[in-house]
Order: structure tokens, then C-alpha cells, then sequence
């Protein structure tokens, strides 16, 4: 069989909207290693007003910046194209907003501790079709129900099409099932080390958006794109590696100090997470009390209604589960905030307090929980200043200034007008 020529690389960088940002170059051009952009991308919102974000250069003519690319090319779902991902600088240095170089920096400090971070995400997603009016609407899926497989949950074949592809392509896709709610699918991802598997992420995200959209669907990963169903959200499942390959998160059966102290930073941090991990207006319909989502500040053993789930079952696979995100956040920005909580935990030594032990439901122990609305979490992470310079400064200011002009924009307009407004994009 022949091999189709590759004539160009789509090299791609995701921004702070989670937008697959990039361009299409010859193959010779992306050899170079390095592709100009503008700054200024960083400082457009949804609807492409250019806003004076910090570090884009709003007042200097919106210089460049650099994608340094890896040397390393990614198998394309496009025919004749390879894919590139690199990270962001400016004048040599790393761009203070690039999130997958405030990861990197993440990894090397705890690197610095002796620990490195694997990482795996689960990401939820609703399927839409287009009704005779013009109006998206959820994938008809009759007979559909939780755990389900075949065409009772996707008579399109959609994710079929997307496990095919993903296979193709190199993205380790672990599993992939019919969620809680007609027209809702599960994606898991393999876990990784903390930069490929956010690689790995964004990869899926925008080829299965792109699949879909070929057959005349749109996939969302909108935290709650249906008022009256289920919420998607974004699992950060993390543990480490030590220095003889092992896994300290509960090495003889029960948690170990590390880890401990990780969930101790996490729930510490619980607040202004949200404004790192929960960045749109509709994300907030999808936290709230007996969710299944990471509302409260609290943690439990193999409990689905706490934000912070333990797994030690196994001392090999044992692993943390922040349920807190959802998938309107750049992956690379959510596993940041979650390793630097943690680590923040484990350089303070915080105590950890009791595990819940009822029901998360009707019943709960705890009395913090996630701010009411993005604004708040956004006034919270403004607060934190050991998780602000921890995730980076001018990555936390800029990110704040998009996310209030955002929420300004869109107080007062109703559920399913902002429901519109973020669902061509996400």
C-alpha cells in the first residue's frame, strides 16, 4: 500500500478559550522549528472583540510570538497533513500565556521534588443534530442509557467513527461509553505523563468536534449544553512516578503522606480552582450540591459525590480524581491548577481533614463548596495569591481579565442565550 504524501502541517497551539488556534504550512516551512503569530490572539473573546488583555501586547502593536514546535510530528485525521504542537515564546523565553509551558514548568517542579506527575483525563460530551428549522438540537438517540454501546446509544455511528480515527491517528483513547444521558458520551484518555496526555487531549477534542461536524453533527463539550439533563465534565485523574519508577500515592495499600497532603492543597485551594477549572457562565449550572460534580471542598475513598476521589485499590494504579473541571477549559490549564494546588499542599505540609462519610447527596459534612457563579470564582482566584504565582501571574491576570469582560457581556441573558453563545465554540 502506499503512503499518501504529506504536502503540509497543521501546527496548533490551544488558547485560553480552548480554541484549537494554528495554521496550515508547507512541510519545509514547519522544518524550521519555529512559526510566528500574533500575540493579540490571546486577546480576543468569542464573539473577536480585540481586548487589552495583559501580556498580548494590546498597547505595542501586538507583536509576535514564536510556536517553537516539537521535533516530533502527530499522525493527522486529514489526509496529506501532519500535525505539530510546540510551546509558546517571546523574545526566547516561554509566553507568560501559554498553558502548556505553564504545565511543562509544573512538571519540572515536581520534577525538582523527586515526583514525576502521569496524568489521565476523562472528558463527557454531548452529541447535537440540526432540526428542519436551523436550530441544534440533542442527538436522538432512543433507547440510549448509561454504559451503553452500539447503535441503541449512537445509530449514526459517530463515536465509531471517532474510535476509528482516534486509533488511526495515535490518540490513546482508553475507553469510550454512553454517559448518563441520551445523546451524552464518555471519553477516557490513557494516562501519560502530564504534557502528552494534555497533547492527547486536545487532540481528541478537536478531531472528534471535527468527525462530527463532517456528518452534520455537532459534539459539545459544553458543562451543561441541556438545563434539564446531565452535566459534562472533566476528570483530572493524577498520581507519580518516583525515582525507582514507583507509585507513591499509596504504596501499602492506604494513602501516603504525599498524597494526603495533595488533597489537603486541593481542598485548601477549593475556591479559587473554580476559577481555573470552571471558566464559563454554563459552567456553573453544572456545579451544585448532589451533581455528581466537584462542588463541595471534600474528599472520600471511592466516592462519586466528593470533589476529590481516592482510588487505592491497587498500589500500582492507585491514583487522585479531581471532578471539579469541565471541558470549556484547556486541558493544560486544568492539570496546572490541580498539580500546583497539590503541590502547594505538599510544600505547606497541610493537614487533611476527615473523609466525607455520607451520602454526598441529601447529606454532607462540609459547608464550603464552589462559588455561586464565575464571577465569584474569578474574585476568589483573584485572592489566592500563593495559586495565582504558583500557576503563573500574568497567566491568572490575563485569564481573569477575558473571563470578567466575558461574564459582563453575557449578565442578564438567558439560559439558552448563553447556552448559544458558547456552543458553536466548545
Amino acid at each position: 500500500m502506499i503512503k499518501p504524501e504529506i504536502n503540509r502541517t497543521r501546527a496548533m497551539f490551544n488558547d485560553m478559550l480552548n480554541l484549537p488556534r494554528g495554521k496550515y504550512v508547507p512541510v519545509d516551512v514547519a522544518a524550521s522549528g519555529s512559526l510566528g503569530f500574533a500575540r493579540g490572539v490571546f486577546a480576543v473573546s468569542f464573539d473577536r472583540d480585540l481586548l487589552p488583555v495583559p501580556g498580548c501586547g494590546f498597547h505595542d502593536g501586538l507583536p509576535d510570538m514564536e510556536l517553537k514546535l516539537d521535533e516530533e510530528r502527530r499522525k493527522s485525521w486529514q489526509a496529506g497533513t501532519e500535525i505539530a504542537l510546540g510551546q509558546l515564546e517571546v523574545d526566547g523565553e516561554p509566553f507568560g500565556l501559554c498553558a502548556r509551558s505553564q504545565l511543562q514548568r509544573t512538571v519540572n517542579e515536581w520534577s525538582a521534588l523527586g515526583y514525576k506527575p502521569m496524568v489521565g483525563l476523562e472528558t463527557e460530551a454531548y452529541l447535537f443534530q440540526m432540526d428542519e428549522d436551523g436550530v441544534w438540537r440533542p442527538y436522538d438517540t432512543p433507547g440510549a442509557f448509561v454504559y451503553g454501546t452500539g447503535p441503541q446509544n449512537d445509530p449514526r455511528g459517530v463515536m465509531d467513527e471517532i474510535w476509528e480515527t482516534a486509533y488511526a491517528c495515535d490518540i490513546p483513547i482508553e475507553s469510550m461509553n454512553g454517559e448518563y444521558d441520551n445523546g451524552q458520551f464518555e471519553l477516557t484518555m490513557r494516562f501519560d505523563e502530564a504534557v502528552k496526555a494534555c497533547d492527547d487531549a486536545f487532540l481528541m477534542k478537536t478531531m472528534a468536534r471535527e468527525v462530527a461536524l463532517k456528518k452534520g453533527l455537532l459534539l459539545t463539550f459544553l458543562p451543561k449544553p441541556v438545563p434539564d439533563r446531565g452535566g459534562s465534565g472533566l476528570h483530572v485523574n493524577f498520581s507519580f512516578s518516583d525515582k525507582d519508577g514507583d507509585n507513591p500515592i499509596a504504596p501499602t495499600g492506604d494513602l501516603s503522606d504525599l498524597a494526603r497532603h495533595c488533597i489537603a492543597g486541593l481542598i485548601h485551594h477549593h475556591e479559587a480552582l473554580a476559577g481555573l477549572l470552571a471558566t464559563t457562565i454554563n459552567s456553573y449550572d453544572r456545579l451544585g450540591m448532589a451533581s455528581l460534580a466537584g462542588y463541595w471542598a471534600n474528599w472520600a475513598e471511592d466516592h462519586r459525590l466528593v470533589t476529590t476521589r481516592s482510588s487505592t485499590k491497587s498500589p500500582k494504579s492507585a491514583r487522585l480524581e479531581h471532578r471539579m473541571a469541565d471541558c470549556t477549559t484547556n486541558p493544560y490549564q486544568a492539570v496546572t491548577a490541580v498539580l500546583q494546588a497539590a503541590r502547594l499542599g505538599v510544600d505547606g505540609k497541610l493537614p487533611l481533614q476527615a473523609a466525607e462519610d455520607l451520602d454526598g447527596l441529601e447529606n454532607v459534612r462540609e459547608t464550603r463548596h464552589v462559588p455561586s457563579g464565575l464571577d465569584k470564582s474569578l474574585n476568589a482566584l483573584d485572592k489566592d495569591v500563593a495559586l495565582r504565582k504558583a500557576v503563573g501571574e500574568l497567566y491568572c491576570d490575563a485569564l481573569i481579565f477575558l473571563k470578567r469582560d466575558e461574564f459582563q457581556r453575557l449578565q442578564g441573558k438567558s439560559v439558552d442565550e448563553v447556552r448559544d453563545f458558547y456552543l458553536p465554540f466548545v
